[in-house]
């Protein structure tokens, strides 16, 4: 997710084989709804976020509509139009949306009914719809930037506009929709913004139409997405283009009056893709780029395709170079691990942080000599007092209440990385290595979990290793590091600066 720092026209419809939330929805009952049976929020089961997603149905695609009214303070006016595939027969659909204003619903073009149940958008059509077809929701509402108490994510707003940060449960308080990583779908972005403004959105560019005052900018995705991982950046923003490996497209997005200070950042974005291809090939998207954002956000975040990230990092002094460069590399890793492979439930998170960090440390060891090993042996020392606060790598504590970026602690990043170093030194560094790609590859664009990975990981090293797991990911106390036995829990150091997300 977020990397912490020190504090210092319509889509064809395309349904694809991937795991649904309905495969979540065993701990919910779904039912056909009597008329008169009050609204209520639903969900798919997640462990650390119990309402989120709705069971019933598998979001093939996202159309979604906003029109900024020059002003970062006030309501942008908004469609969104969802296309769905029924898993079950249904008198209502639950949406996830918790902070707009609703002006009307339509299900398949007709006028339907509608509510709110919690942080649900509770749809009734005047007909039921039968298990196995295809529907279209059009919600016309608002969406508010500024955000209300006890509210944490959603449009994110700048010194010259608005961008997105929804990860992890705040997609639903910017636009209606299936708010689960489990449901990936496609997405097109329409952003209507006054003439003097740039937008740019995930995905590549498919047209920018001026009309009077203002210019509609269009962006479609080329690979499914999860919703918490949408990107919309509305500014006085310079586009920067340039080539990456194998001719990919490359897009960043830099205040107008910094473009020239922040370019040599940018320059280094191709190396980067080429070194991480290096260890877990090719890029699995249509484009990338570095979104920097001119806020105060505590966090970076690897929303796909354009990585979200506070400008400041790349001008404050404090930050050493190669830090940065980790940074980055690490947002970028991100695209792999969280992105294209995608969590199935918010406990299997370890798998997007814990990588993102393994190769953040990676890199910094192999360019800035910064020895991989002494930061997973320092990690080691602490883990046994971050399972304490924050849980197990696998089994995170949920947040506090308001709080929901507090699932992110040390036990998901280094704590994570950590089972991997132990991981490779169990089964060897050249079963690790091929795990690593084969893992990306076979399951580019799905949400996948924590069981998906100890299969993998147990027939490449050619074992069951169901055991070293267990341990590693679910117990209270750290197993010995394989290899390492004279590593042990060390006590806490002196207090700093507190830990950001990344």
């Amino acid at each position: 997710m977020l990397l912490t720092r020190p504090a210092r026209s319509h889509p064809a419809l395309r349904f694809l084989r991937r795991p649904k939330a309905a495969l979540l929805a065993s701990a919910v009952t779904v039912c056909l709804v009597a008329a008169g049976a009050p609204a209520e929020p639903l969900g798919v089961g997640d462990r650390i976020f119990p309402e989120l997603g709705n069971p019933g149905y598998d979001v093939a695609a996202y159309d979604l509509a906003f029109t900024y009214p020059g002003s970062n303070d006030k309501p942008l006016k908004a469609v969104t139009t969802i296309d769905a595939r029924l898993t079950d027969s249904l008198k209502r659909i639950n949406l996830d949306f918790a902070h707009g204003t609703v002006d009307s619903v339509e299900v398949d073009g007709r006028r339907a009914a509608f509510t709110s149940a919690g942080e649900d958008l509770v749809v009734t059509p005047d007909h039921a719809l039968p298990l196995g077809s295809v529907t279209r929701i059009t919600v016309r509402h608002t969406s508010d930037p500024v955000a209300a108490d006890g509210q944490d994510g959603g449009w994110v707003r700048t010194t010259d506009g608005l961008a997105m940060a929804n990860q992890a449960d705040a997609a639903h308080l910017v636009f209606p929709c299936n708010d689960h990583p489990s449901d990936k779908a496609m997405f097109t972005f329409h952003v209507t913004a006054p003439n003097g403004y740039t937008a740019v959105a995930n995905g590549l560019p498919t047209g920018a139409v001026k009309a009077g005052g203002s210019t509609t900018w269009s962006y479609r995705s080329q690979h499914p997405m999860a919703t918490e991982l949408a990107q919309v950046s509305i500014g006085h923003s310079a586009v920067v283009r340039r080539t990456g490996p194998h001719g990919l497209p490359l897009r960043d997005v830099v205040p107008a009056a910094d473009k020239k200070e922040l370019e040599p950042w940018l320059a280094k974005t191709p190396d980067q893709i080429a070194w991480v291809e290096s260890k877990i090939g090719p890029y699995p998207f249509e484009t990338y780029g570095v979104l920097m954002a001119q806020a105060s956000t505590g966090f970076e975040l690897e929303t796909q395709t354009l990585s979200l990230f506070e400008k400041d990092i790349f001008t404050e002094p404090a930050y050493p170079k190669w830090y940065i460069e980790s940074v980055m590399v690490h947002e970028l890793s991100h695209q792999w691990f969280g992105d294209s492979v995608s969590p199935r439930t918010w406990s299997d998170v370890w798998l997007n942080e814990g990588h993102a960090t393994w190769y953040e440390a990676l890199y910094a060891e192999e360019k800035a000599d910064r020895p991989l090993q002494d930061r997973m042996k320092a990690a080691y020392g602490a883990s046994d007092r971050w399972r304490a606060a924050g849980g197990p790598p696998a089994m995170p504590k949920p947040p506090a209440p308001g709080q929901k970026i507090g699932i992110f602690r040390p036990n998901i990043y280094d704590g994570a990385a950590l089972v991997l170093f132990a991981l490779r030194q169990e089964i060897g560094k050249d079963a690790f290595e091929r795990l690593e790609k084969v893992w990306v590859q076979e399951n580019r664009d799905t949400s996948v979990g924590t069981a998906d990975f100890v299969r993998l990981a147990s027939a490449i090293g050619g074992r069951d290793l169901t055991g070293f797991f267990q341990d590693w990911l679910y117990g209270e106390k750290t197993p010995p590091m394989p290899g390492h036995p004279d590593w042990k829990q060390v006590p806490p150091p002196a207090p700093s600066n507190p830990a950001r997300k990344r």
